[in-house]
């Protein structure tokens, strides 16, 4: 044996020193040189899906938490947890500086201009078009965070002198990086052309709909800033943006907007049922409204927002949870069909309950998109009851006593519901604490809300109903008429009658945009832009918006009364929700980490800061 193996490994040395060109020569086979990455299309697509993986939302697509519980909604899930109801804006918050993702992007464009020699000149401009687009979304999730930002565009290189000086590259103005993504989109959006027809890849359209976002930004950062008392701004310019800007930042976002709606894209209407067609527009990877998504898929890549969300009765894994419950103030925000306003009726003038036959009676007749968005008593998800009830109200003799289970579930001494399955019950884990759940993007696939399987439904970046809004605003802004009839076009698909309003405000779009868009990480940056963040999350403990309010469903207990059997409803302040939402001056641009600031003297910091 012994002989033998000497003699392989003088075979072996021999075959070395005799083929040493071809030993030498051959093609590794686990690494990619840059000639063989940039020259074979699937190759760059896969280089593509990182970046696209990689792009940001507030808090992580689909992450429980964040801006959802903070907005339009409580946390009630694990005790861990309960700082977010013990909640005012820090200065850090929101904070985004990827300057990571900025540099793959630069060194991924600069390499497909140098190696790439065997792509069409078509998969070339594709390919660089792509990266373009997603550097500047990058850039406009930095801006409407942190105000104007370093604009970098290339590889920044180290040479070893000692001197970092180059590379230490100062804040752009604020303007100037809305300015970029915009001259960025109108060169590479024919190029995306090629992917039209793609909604998980950005194409002619989804360049469109960042400009119509992005520049309704700028427009209205530029008009409304420049109306506060003391605008916020940086001598440099780095925060602010002139006020004389703001017409032009208009009409770019109007025709932008129009583009899109002259395209292949459609509100979506495929279900009869006007609310359970608004779900559906998000829930089922269909039809012609989504524009831009992020995609899943299972035994891929899954999400568990139905895991942390789902109804407490329908939990298919021990461990899930509820952990997000709705605002009252969202949920009276979506008005009736009759024009009136959303208000929801629990008593009457005098002051008294209001007793209704059937827990859902109270919503009867509001804006479909309610059903869509929140599920609320006496309605259904997975074609099953939702057991929202919270108790009894018992009469004795002069007012009704409410009385709670301290078991979900637990019948009443009349045999009857006393607390439901799905509580509300208040100060709770993992249960609804204000009587309202998520419906809006929970999915009811089967095995959603386990660990197992998770979910696979999109998240939705860009949709036709944004691009809707985006024009009605910057039209109404601009002074043009069909404002209005954009605005009724969406509400048409809530069930409202055609042209159901013939007037437009200022608060009108901003109700809109709230109701349409909810837990869409919309709202928090829409505030701001609008600056009235501060006046709407002003810390106050008896202000609806800032505080989270509830609302409770009691059986009435009354023998020999009409009443008696009906359902009443009480307005309540969980007691997991401690303090009043509260949206500092600071909070209008994000903090800047103090690492960023001691590596580049460069940066300046932000206001307030």
């Amino acid at each position: 044996m012994k002989k033998i193996y000497i003699g392989i490994v003088v075979s072996c040395l021999w075959l070395v020193s005799c083929k040493h060109d071809e030993w030498f020569q051959r093609e590794s086979k686990t690494t990619i040189t840059d000639e063989q990455l940039w020259n074979d299309p699937k190759l760059v697509t896969s280089q593509l899906a990182n970046y696209y993986d990689r792009l940001p939302s507030l808090h992580g697509v689909f992450n429980t938490g964040g801006m959802t519980e903070i907005d339009d909604a409580m946390w009630s899930g694990t005790r861990d947890q309960n700082g977010k109801n013990d909640f005012q804006y820090g200065s850090d918050y929101g904070r985004y500086w990827d300057y990571g993702l900025i540099r793959d992007l630069n060194l991924s464009l600069e390499s497909i201009e140098q190696f790439s020699i065997k792509l069409t000149a078509e998969q070339k401009n594709l390919f660089k078009a792509e990266m373009r687009f997603m550097r500047a979304f990058v850039y406009f999730e930095m801006v409407k965070r942190m105000g104007g930002v370093p604009l970098v565009t290339r590889q920044l290189i180290y040479d070893f002198s000692g001197d970092p000086t180059p590379l230490q590259t100062p804040r752009a103005k604020e303007h100037e990086v809305y300015d970029f993504i915009y001259s960025e989109m109108e060169a590479i959006k024919n190029d995306l052309a090629t992917n039209n027809g793609i909604k998980t890849r950005a194409n002619k359209y989804t360049a469109l709909a960042l400009e119509s976002r992005a520049m309704l930004y700028a427009a209205s950062i530029a008009k409304y800033n420049s109306l506060m008392a003391a605008p916020i701004s940086t001598p440099g310019g780095e925060v602010g943006i002139p006020a004389a800007m703001a017409t032009d930042y208009y009409n770019k976002s109007l025709t932008a907007s129009k583009e899109i709606m002259s395209g292949p894209f459609a509100l979506f209407n495929e279900n009869a049922d006007k609310g359970g067609n608004f779900y559906d527009m998000l829930n089922k990877k269909t039809g012609s409204e989504v524009i831009f998504a992020k995609d899943f898929a299972v035994g891929l890549k899954v999400h568990r927002f139905t895991y942390d969300n789902i109804v407490k009765s329908m939990t298919e894994d021990n461990e899930a949870s509820s952990a997000i419950s709705p605002s009252l103030s969202l949920v009276e925000s979506f008005d009736y069909l009759d024009g009136t306003r959303g208000t929801l009726r629990d008593k009457d003038a005098s002051g008294d309950y209001i007793a209704y036959s059937n827990p859902i009676d109270i919503f009867a007749g509001k804006d479909a998109r309610l059903f869509g968005t929140v599920i609320y008593p006496g309605t259904t998800f997975k074609s099953s009851p939702v057991r929202l009830q919270a108790g009894v109200a018992v009469w004795n003799n002069t007012s009704y006593q409410l009385s709670t289970s301290a078991e979900l579930g637990k019948n009443y001494t009349d045999g009857q519901t006393w607390t439901g399955f799905d509580g509300p019950k208040d100060d709770a884990v993992d249960v609804s604490n204000t009587g309202f759940y998520i419906r809006k993007m929970v999915s009811d696939a089967p095995a959603a809300s386990t660990r197992g399987t998770s979910a696979a439904n999109w998240w939705p970046w860009f949709r036709l109903g944004e691009i809707y809004l985006n024009a009605a605003e910057a039209a109404f802004e601009l002074g043009r008429p069909e404002a209005l009839g954009y605005v009724n076009s969406i509400r048409a698909r809530a069930g409202f009658p055609a042209n159901s309003l013939s007037a437009l405000t200022n608060n009108i779009i901003r109700n809109e945009r709230r109701v349409e868009l909810a837990f869409e990480d919309h709202r928090y940056f829409d505030l701001k832009r609008w600056r009235i963040a501060h006046l709407v999350w002003d810390g106050s403990e008896t202000d609806p918006n800032a505080v989270v309010m509830g609302l409770y469903s009691y059986r009435v207990i009354r023998p020999g009364h009409p009443d008696n059997g009906k359902y009443i409803y009480a307005r309540v302040r969980p007691t997991r929700f401690r303090r009043a939402r509260f949206f500092r001056m600071t909070n209008y641009y994000s903090s800047i980490a103090q690492d960023v600031l001691n590596n580049n003297p460069k940066i300046v910091r932000n206001p307030f800061q």
